[in-house]
Formats: structure tokens, sequence, C-alpha cells
């Protein structure tokens, strides 16, 4: 099942597995190890980023390794960006329209 990458970052837990593996990759041990979770929670979690794309699980002997794929966040990226662009336009817009009653005020004391 795929799930959606909103889904994945939504879980404080799981942005920071994320952020985790991005330094290195880690077993499922090792990921356990740095929460107050059980470790089949922490499986649960690194499934959903596995269903979602983030997260790559690859055998190293008896070990099993999460790997980052963070490609598929692009897409949260560009969700992101057209809120940024709109909320730049406005701040624009309002700095333009603060600097218009500035010299207005300007004008009139002179």
């Amino acid at each position: 099942m795929r799930r959606d990458v909103f889904q994945a970052i939504a879980d404080p837990t799981r942005r920071e597995i994320i952020g985790l593996i991005t330094q290195e990759p880690l077993n499922l041990n090792a990921v356990a190890e740095k929460f107050d979770i059980s470790r089949p929670a922490i499986s649960k979690h690194i499934k959903m980023l596995e269903e979602c794309g983030i997260v790559v699980i690859k055998k190293q002997g008896r070990e099993r390794y999460c790997y980052p794929q963070l490609e598929p966040l692009s897409e949260v990226h560009e969700w992101i960006d057209q809120y940024r662009q709109f909320w730049e336009a406005k701040l624009d817009s309002l700095e333009k329209y603060l600097e218009t009653l500035k010299n207005k005020q300007h004008d009139k004391t002179k």
C-alpha cells in the first residue's frame, strides 16, 4: 500500500526517525534505542515511512538497515512553496503600503 508522504511527516517520531537516518543508515535496533517507546511501535513508524517511500530497508547479514530516500519530500516542499510565495507577495504589498503611509506622513510634517 502506497501512503501519502504527508502522513509520514505528520508524526513527530517519524520526523525524528527521518532526521536520524539522514545522518547515517541505522539498523532497526539502533533506531529503537533512540526513543522511549517500544521497538514494535518504532517498527510501525518505520513501516509507514517505508510505505511512503521515504525509507528503504536493506538487509545486511542478519540486520535490516534503514536508508533515507528523500525524493518524496519534494512534494511537501512544492506544496509549502506555493504558500511561501503567497505570503511573500502579501508581505511585499504590506511593505509598499506602509512605505506609502510613511511618505505621506513625512510630506505632511514638512
